[in-house]
């Protein structure tokens, strides 16, 4: 198990506990969540190892790993997910400036993100450590994933565009992950990043039943503060951030199963509803953040 006694991404030693959360997903075991008094991360404490970690993921409604529709929420999840593929092919084109390009996914799950860059004419690389993942990408897309050591071996400066949905949370090299990414990267590419935030207005509410905390598969819990700080720390900056709506409703809606032990939906729409409105007037304050990073002028 690994136990902090500073920072992850900033190295202060000024940490404190926090909130003690549940795994609801899989063990039940109860984990302690810390916060860095200077830069704002929280972390997850006594995480298991790198190569311990993976019957933490070992759940038929790890829809990221299964693709399961089992269920309302995954229902849901599927749904928006075919409308959202969409949204972030804009965004990438967007800031990247280009219609067509070289894109590496990192963590991809089972590869519908990654899919759909290819078909409007991306040349893709798809980068997945969950072995059930890459076979079911494989069956669902004709996609051959690569396993996530894969990084460390590419070429340097090639991709136009590198993202990562809902990843870095889950990277115990957390340092070694970013100072790659940069090395990968065109100087003009730019890399996408979205994480929880936990300075969110549903975090407010359902705090150690907050469903984005999902310990001990998030080992960190990244605050704007934190992010900044972490690609400061590395000559990257973050040129701007993007808000994903639909992220507050299914956290959500998995908080109030947590909280009460039943799915309450039009509760999860309301508090959803009440995040987001907080939200339009600061990004800073949605449910999850997209990150557009690229390289800062003094580091290229």
């Amino acid at each position: 198990m690994i136990l902090y006694d500073s920072c992850p991404v900033c190295a202060s030693r000024n940490i404190i506990p926090t909130l003690s959360v549940n795994d609801f997903t899989v063990s039940a075991e109860v984990f302690e969540v810390w916060q860095c008094n200077k830069c704002l991360l929280r972390f997850t404490q006594n995480i298991p190892e790198a190569d311990e970690i993976s019957r933490y993921y070992q759940s038929a409604e790890y829809i990221s790993h299964t693709d399961t529709t089992k269920g309302f929420i995954n229902k849901l999840y599927h749904r928006v997910r075919r409308h959202t593929i969409s949204t972030k092919r804009r965004l990438v084109e967007r800031t990247t400036g280009k219609k067509k390009g070289k894109i590496l996914d990192v963590g991809c799950g089972t590869g519908a993100f990654l899919q759909g860059m290819i078909e409007s004419g991306w040349e893709g690389i798809g980068l997945e450590p969950d072995e059930t993942a890459r076979q079911k990408a494989q069956d669902l897309h004709g996609l051959n994933l690569e396993s996530s050591e894969k990084m460390f071996s590419l070429n340097h400066r090639q991709f136009d565009a590198i993202t990562m949905w809902h990843v870095l949370e889950h990277v115990h090299d957390l340092h070694g992950y970013i100072n790659q990414l940069k090395y990968l990267l065109k100087p003009t590419g730019k890399i996408l990043i979205a994480v929880p935030n936990y300075t969110s207005y549903d975090e407010e509410i359902y705090r150690e039943f907050w469903a984005a905390y999902d310990v001990p598969r998030h080992l960190y819990h990244f605050s704007p503060s934190a992010m900044k700080e972490l690609m400061s720390l590395h000559g990257l900056e973050i040129n701007t951030e993007k808000p994903m709506w639909y992220d507050s409703f299914y956290v959500s809606m998995l908080s109030e199963k947590y909280k009460n032990g039943k799915s309450n939906i039009a509760s999860a729409i309301l508090i959803g509803l009440e995040s987001n409105f907080k939200a339009m007037f600061n990004t800073k304050k949605c449910s999850s953040i997209i990150y557009v990073i690229g390289v800062s002028k003094d580091s290229q």
